[in-house]
């Protein structure tokens, strides 16, 4: 199962199979730095932590693997604080190669990002970069920023986004590409770049709408408007809204409970979940279902779904390998 399954890449074979099929059937019918290994405490800032002027390169982005009871759950955590987490080259290169080795861990069970600078998620694109680049440079740029911010959307096990801070343009885009996104009530959100005369260019046309509705997603982005985590909660921006702590990690402490609450589920019934889900929103419900019907059946055969039974059965908790 485990070759089966090895990057959901025959799954996905077959779901785009299972698509095809339904969709023919209905048209006679009308209508790792180095990975830092740390329990809890370590993953969790307290509120008298220092943050260097200005982080070496290697230090942009930092991935800790979680132990203890939060094993399975990764943290990637931004961290350029003299730029105020804004995407730049080595950034976007960090954060692609991280993406790429966590896709094909299977030990990996949920990640999180978040930002490890006290009151900023994610200011957007690099503007003191891009003044510098050429324009050819420019359109380059963004579609690497695109295709990475699409592989974290394409990760096969749940993601969170904790918003603890500001999170404007490419930085929103990082996160509505997580499939859950939880924010401190007093996090600043918004799609500014018509501001500078240009639009979201790494999803936010197209995953805003999907998110919170085409017409007021229309709204945002025409008015470039900031919404707090209020106000993000109440059009559906975001999952979960947290009044800020001292540590100022709040809503990072909620994406971490929320990501035990995933732990104990089937490893393998939680991708192919995941996979069914993202498929079938993007296509009718004929369609969706026949998606959901190729997704299902790769759980039937799993050691999981034995174990998962016999555990119900001796009512005890299972203990799933993820095979």
């Amino acid at each position: 199962m485990a070759a089966a399954l090895g990057g959901l890449g025959l799954l996905q074979g077959r779901v785009r199979l299972a698509a095809a099929a339904a969709a023919t059937s209905s048209l006679g019918r009308p209508g790792r730095r180095a990975p830092v290994r740390g329990g809890a405490a370590a993953a969790l800032p307290s509120a008298g932590r220092s943050y260097g002027s200005e982080a070496k390169e290697e230090e942009e982005l930092r991935v800790r693997y979680l132990d203890d009871e939060h094993r399975g759950i990764v943290v990637l955590g931004l961290n350029r604080s003299h730029a105020k987490n804004a995407l730049n080259k080595n950034l976007l290169k960090m954060m692609s190669k991280a993406v790429d080795a966590l896709k094909s861990d299977k030990k990996v069970r949920t990640v999180i990002f978040r930002s490890e600078v006290p009151g900023i998620f994610c200011a957007g694109a690099d503007l003191k970069e891009r003044a510098k680049m050429h324009s050819s440079e420019v359109s380059s740029f963004v579609s690497k920023a695109r295709a990475t911010i699409n592989e974290m959307a394409n990760l096969p096990v749940p993601t969170i986004a904790a918003i603890d801070g500001t999170a404007l343009g490419g930085g929103l885009e990082l996160a509505l590409a997580c499939d859950i996104r939880v924010a401190a009530s007093s996090a600043k959100m918004g799609l500014v770049e018509t501001k500078l005369a240009i639009i979201p260019g790494a999803g936010g046309t197209q995953r805003l709408p999907r998110t919170i509705g085409v017409s007021l997603a229309k709204e945002l982005i025409f008015s470039a408007r900031i919404v707090d985590g209020e106000e993000a909660k109440s059009i559906g921006l975001i999952s979960h809204v947290v009044e800020q702590n001292e540590a100022g990690d709040a809503a990072y402490r909620r994406a971490l409970a929320l990501a035990r609450e995933f732990l104990p589920q089937g490893p393998v019934a939680m991708r192919v979940a995941k996979l069914a889900i993202n498929q079938g929103m993007e296509v009718d419900l004929v369609t969706g279902l026949a998606i959901e019907e190729a997704c299902y059946a790769q759980t039937i055969p799993t050691k999981d779904r034995i174990e998962g039974l016999l555990a119900f059965k001796e009512k005890r908790p299972p203990r799933y390998k993820g095979e």
